[in-house]
């Protein structure tokens, strides 16, 4: 499994001007494991509201092309994707984005992650009714078309890799299977260093 440092410099190296994150909810069955949600009420912690099934939450970094390039270990499907992604990896971005000039592209889910996390500009709280003004809206219109292939990286590894639709094992090895499954498709497609 690729470290994500050495993972950000080969895409450095190679090229790309960008990366894009992801996060995804894979499905596996009831887990009877509670904690105490934020709002200081118990919940299942492998049950995501975003999905409204069992699961282990990824984050996955993809090349602009959609080819995944690193995974992270599982999290509960109840961890939300910025949250995930604070824990695994939001100090190393901010690191490509600083030191190696390698911003990251990411969805709404990110609102917040700082320095070198580009995301959509939402609408403002204040007047929830009110239009993007015309420059925010044509941002989000170029961020969205340059992460669009980027979505691209989980159905890659979803759909030659049968074992990641559903699991069956306990939901802490979600994360280790998907790895397993990055290295065989970068070994699949000539991309092994």
């Amino acid at each position: 499994h690729p470290d994500l440092h050495e993972a950000l410099r080969q895409a450095k190296d190679d090229g790309w001007a960008s990366v894009i994150c992801d996060g995804k909810i894979f499905s596996c069955d009831r887990v009877n494991e509670k904690t105490i949600s934020a709002k200081n009420t118990v919940i299942d912690r492998w049950y995501s509201g975003k999905t409204r099934q069992q699961g282990g939450n990824i984050q996955a970094l993809a090349l602009p092309d959609g080819f995944p390039i690193w995974v992270s270990d599982v999290e509960p499907g109840s961890v939300h994707d910025i949250t995930a992604a604070d824990t695994h990896r939001l100090g190393t971005l901010h690191w490509a984005a600083s030191q190696l000039d390698l911003p990251t592209l990411a969805d709404a889910g990110y609102q917040g992650a700082g320095a070198g996390i580009h995301t959509p500009v939402k609408r403002s709280k204040k007047h929830p009714g009110s239009p993007l003004t015309t420059d925010n809206h044509t941002y989000n219109q170029l961020l969205r078309s340059l992460r669009a292939p980027g979505e691209r990286a989980f159905a890659l590894l979803t759909g030659r890799w049968q074992a990641l639709r559903h699991f069956t094992t306990s939901p802490r090895k979600i994360g280790r299977i998907v790895q397993a499954a990055l290295v065989l498709t970068h070994h699949e497609h000539g991309r092994l260093t």
